[in-house]
C-alpha cells in the first residue's frame, strides 16, 4: 500500500513538469527578464501577420550584410546593454530575435527582456532558416 501511494505521488509530481513547445524562458513572460523560445515555423507564422512586429538580427554587421531575413533590422548583441535600443521604441511591440546559430539570440532576448520589453521571442539561428534570405 505504501509503495502504491509513493508511486501515485511521484507520478503527480512528474506530470507537473511537462512543458509545451512554446515555453517561457527564465519564468513567466509577464515577469521582467522573461522571453519566449519559439520554433522557426512559429516565427514564420508570426511574420505573416500585420501586427507591428519587428524582426531583429543580433549578429555582427558583416554577418548581416552577407544575408538576412527580409525586413530584419540589425541590432548586434554586443550593442544591447542596460539601455533600450533606439530602434525599439515600444516595449510592448512583438520582437522576433535571431542570430546565426541561436546562442546570441538567446542572450539578446534575455537582455531585451531585462530592459523591460514584454513580447520578446527567440527563434534561433539563420543557419537552419528555410525561408527567404536577402542580401
Amino acid at each position: 500500500m505504501k509503495r502504491l501511494f509513493l508511486i501515485v505521488i511521484c507520478l503527480m509530481l512528474l506530470s507537473g513538469c511537462s512543458s509545451d513547445k512554446k515555453t517561457a524562458v527564465e519564468g513567466d513572460p509577464a515577469v521582467k527578464g522573461s522571453y519566449t523560445k519559439i520554433s522557426q515555423d512559429e516565427a514564420k507564422k508570426m511574420m505573416e501577420k500585420d501586427d507591428g512586429h519587428v524582426i531583429v538580427d543580433v549578429r555582427r554587421t558583416d554577418e548581416y550584410a552577407s544575408g538576412h531575413i527580409p525586413g530584419a533590422i540589425l541590432i548586434p548583441n554586443e550593442s544591447i546593454g542596460a539601455e533600450k535600443p533606439a530602434e525599439l521604441k515600444d516595449v510592448d511591440q512583438i520582437i522576433l530575435v535571431y542570430c546565426r546559430s541561436g546562442n546570441r539570440s538567446a542572450q539578446a532576448a534575455k537582455k531585451l527582456a531585462d530592459t523591460g520589453y514584454t513580447n520578446v521571442y527567440d527563434f534561433g539561428g539563420i543557419m537552419t532558416w528555410t525561408g527567404e534570405i536577402e542580401k
